[in-house]
């Protein structure tokens, strides 16, 4: 965080044990990555309610709605800007979503 601007990036559908998430189900992936923003946010004071952009990386385009309904499902009534992008690949090939989100937070809390 660098006052009161919060960037959460590059969170992966990874579990505690370091496993992936969701193997095949990219609803399940998309929630994972949200729980892990979810954590970082509130480690930092912060929550969903100030996030202000997400980009959404996906592997297969035509798996947006359900990737689009684990969003709506945190930041229905927030409706921060956000971005579908296809991709070829990421880390890991079981990896279907990643998700980044910025915040902005107008008092910064410890």
């Amino acid at each position: 965080m660098i006052g009161g601007h919060i960037a959460v990036s590059g969170t992966a559908p990874i579990g505690p044990d370091g496993a992936t998430v969701g193997v095949g189900d990219a609803y399940v992936q998309a929630k994972r990555c949200l729980e892990i923003i979810g954590k970082a946010l509130n480690d930092l004071g912060a929550g969903f309610r100030d996030v202000i952009r997400t980009r959404i990386f996906l592997t297969n385009v035509e798996e947006w709605e359900k990737v689009a309904r684990a969003h709506g499902e945190v930041f229905g009534e927030v409706r921060p800007a956000s971005t579908f992008v296809q991709v070829r690949g990421l880390l890991n090939p079981e990896w279907l979503v990643e998700i980044e989100a910025d915040a902005v937070v107008s008092e910064v809390k410890k």
